[in-house]
């Protein structure tokens, strides 16, 4: 790993920060808890504290190398921030997490935000539904919003 990008955003780049931050570029697809990324620590044998992660994921977040998606009131995922925004649909029966970058989407969100008087800096949309991970179990022909 690299340590220009922590030197670059003007911090130290210690053993926990860059740690932290390659388990993020191993797993660069995934939306990772921080809890998940002590497990993963775990399984490396590394000795950094989960207090530690939860500090440098802040930190991480703080420079702008991270960005923290909050799925429901008791989870919240962080990921590289390195594609832009998009939108995260979110698999109710196995947790799976795909993303959306859909312009119609966006736009139509800056048009609400605009038909309300509303000066919209940004958002965040988490959809929620399966992914079809349970295949050959029964599934109603349509969703709740269908």
């Amino acid at each position: 790993m690299d340590h220009s990008l922590l030197r670059h955003a003007g911090i130290k780049a210690t053993f926990p920060r860059m740690k932290i931050l390659d388990i993020f570029y191993q797993h660069a697809g995934l939306h990772m808890s921080a809890a998940d990324v002590y497990r993963s620590l775990i399984s490396d044998r590394s000795n950094i504290g989960l207090a530690t992660v939860y500090r440098v994921i802040t930190q991480l977040e703080g420079i702008g190398l991270l960005k923290r998606t909050q799925l429901d009131a008791h989870t919240t995922v962080y990921e590289l921030n390195d594609k832009g925004h998009h939108d995260h649909l979110v698999c109710t029966h196995c947790g799976r997490i795909l993303e959306s970058s859909d312009p119609a989407m966006a736009q139509l969100v800056r048009k609400i935000a605009k038909r309300s008087g509303f000066l919209l800096d940004s958002y965040s949309l988490v959809l929620y539904g399966g992914c079809g991970c349970r295949q050959g179990a029964p599934t109603p022909s349509h969703g709740e919003f269908e």
